[in-house]
């Protein structure tokens, strides 16, 4: 386990984090080398903005018909020779899990990268019944020897630097292994090569299920997942309901949109597509294969006009890589098994559970970077903010904070109320400005201030500014041009009203 989920609050984790100079480096790193091979791979691409949209309409459409085509898929996966079970929690998804490997008598598991089993923590069922599970991506087998969990949806093992990797490798090896990523990954290799060749069930995840063939699709950089899916007998794949796509020709949009969002690459190494167990005529594959369909909170999203789009999500990571809070303190701050902005809505709307994660919501700056990085145009700020607002409903916002806002509603509702505040703002911070900025560090700007400026109010206001342009144009008969005058109105009344708008 962790150490940043030893703490109770997203802002304690995220402090330990903070004050870790090897993750924010490490975590730093990656995210910056990720998003810069996102925005060259889609500049490449030449018309990214159409693709996000087909891929977003996929998603809708797809989602807006989830019943039909998981009958769909499951009829013809069933057709195919797997055996396909449902699972509408994630206890159930375990128990099934559990029961297959007990059947089969199975000593030794070994899995390609899965968030779904990651979520139902389905590694310490297996070894409660005395099966091994062993994780074959490098990234997860690394964060296992640690005893952690992902920090990243792709690369789970981002907030460790070589040398860190090279200690963990280099107990399990029982020798001194070099920091060197050739020397360490050919020590993996080597490892797992065995255990491929000893395990008794292949375990994967599923990026995407085609309805229309009943096949399901694994998209990886190692060749691990082929392994998991052809050396043992049998094989169980764990897939979150909401994995389905229609067809083959709507798997042509992911395959373009997913890497390039993820890693910037045009195509994952591997892409497999396996329909059924192994026939008479295949080389290789497992003699059984069981889908395990699990729910787990995904179907209270169904019908919720402000949450539904998050079963949109193709599991990129691109919203963490674009994020600058995750990019700060990294995955495990979250406390969850999701990370970045679409952990912080996905976490508690999975589980309906506002009072345990009601801080996570606010570690966001709602900026929108997650929204313009997301290759299916989740919009994650808006949700944030709704799910701020049910925080508020259901009593657990902060008595200050709430008292804070509600003053802050009376004030800005009122143009005359607004604009004194504001003068006697800009009066009274000549008091505590200092190089250009206000430093001190007590009531509301102690956390703020803790690690940066908080800036001054402006000399002179919109508002104020506003009056001086009217004035100036009547003094001197010029005519305000229309655009700006209707746009600046538009402001001025929005502004009135309180509200903001759609959020980035």
């Amino acid at each position: 386990m962790s150490a940043y989920k030893t703490k109770g609050s997203v802002k304690e984790r995220a402090e330990l984090a903070l004050n870790d100079d090897f993750l924010r480096k490490a975590v730093k790193f990656t995210t910056e080398r990720l998003r810069i091979g996102k925005m060259n791979a889609a500049e490449q691409h030449g018309n990214w903005e159409e693709w996000r949209e087909r891929g977003r309409q996929i998603r809708l459409h797809t989602i807006a018909h989830l019943d039909y085509y998981l009958n769909l898929f499951v009829e013809n996966a069933r057709a195919n020779g797997v055996h396909v079970h449902f699972a509408p929690t994630g206890a159930e998804a375990v128990r099934i899990a559990l029961a297959v490997a007990q059947s089969k008598a199975a000593k030794t598991v070994v899995k390609s990268k899965s968030m779904v089993t990651e979520e139902l923590h389905l590694n310490h069922a297996l070894q409660d019944i005395g099966v091994e599970a062993i994780e074959t991506d490098l990234g997860e087998y690394i964060i296992q020897l640690a005893g952690e969990t992902p920090s990243h949806i792709i690369i789970p093992a981002i907030h460790k630097n070589r040398y860190q990797i090279a200690e963990l490798l280099s107990k399990e090896a029982g020798e001194a292994l070099e920091a060197d990523t050739t020397i360490l990954a050919g020590f993996v290799r080597k490892k797992l090569r065995e255990k491929f060749l000893e395990a008794d069930i292949g375990m994967t995840g599923c990026n995407f299920a085609i309805a229309e063939t009943g096949s399901m699709v694994l998209f990886e950089n190692e060749g691990n997942a082929r392994m998991v899916t052809t050396v043992p007998k049998t094989q169980i794949t764990l897939m979150g309901m909401e994995r389905i796509i229609p067809s083959w020709t709507d798997l042509e949009v992911m395959a373009t949109l997913l890497p390039r969002s993820a890693t910037g690459q045009k195509l994952t190494v591997y892409m497999s597509g396996i329909t059924g167990p192994r026939r008479t005529e295949d080389a290789d594959g497992p003699e059984e294969m069981h889908i395990i369909i699990v729910d787990n909170g995904r179907s209270n999203q169904l019908g919720d006009p402000e949450f539904q789009e998050l079963l949109n999500c193709i599991r990129c990571g691109a919203c963490l890589n674009a994020c600058p809070v995750y990019r700060h303190i990294g995955g495990h701050a979250y406390g969850g098994t999701y990370s970045g902005p679409i952990g912080a809505v996905l976490t508690p709307a999975l589980q309906k559970n506002v009072a345990e994660w009601d801080d996570i919501a606010n570690a966001s700056s709602l900026c929108g970077a997650c929204y313009e990085a997301c290759p299916v145009k989740i919009p994650l700020h808006d949700m944030l903010v709704y799910l701020r607002r049910r925080k508020v409903e259901a009593g657990h916002g902060k008595a200050l904070e709430t008292i804070g806002m509600r003053g802050f509603g009376t004030v800005a509702g009122q143009p005359g109320i607004m604009g004194a505040a504001v003068k006697l703002g800009q009066l009274g911070q000549r008091l505590v400005v200092r190089d250009g900025g206000i430093r001190l560090k007590v009531g509301p700007l102690k956390g703020w201030n803790k690690y940066r400026v908080a800036p001054t109010l402006a000399k002179r206001s919109f508002r104020q500014q506003w009056e001086a342009l009217k004035r100036e144009t009547a003094n001197t008969g010029q005519t305000m041009d229309p655009v700006v005058k209707a746009r600046m109105e538009a402001i001025l009344k929005e502004r009135a009203k309180g509200g903001g708008g759609r959020h980035g």
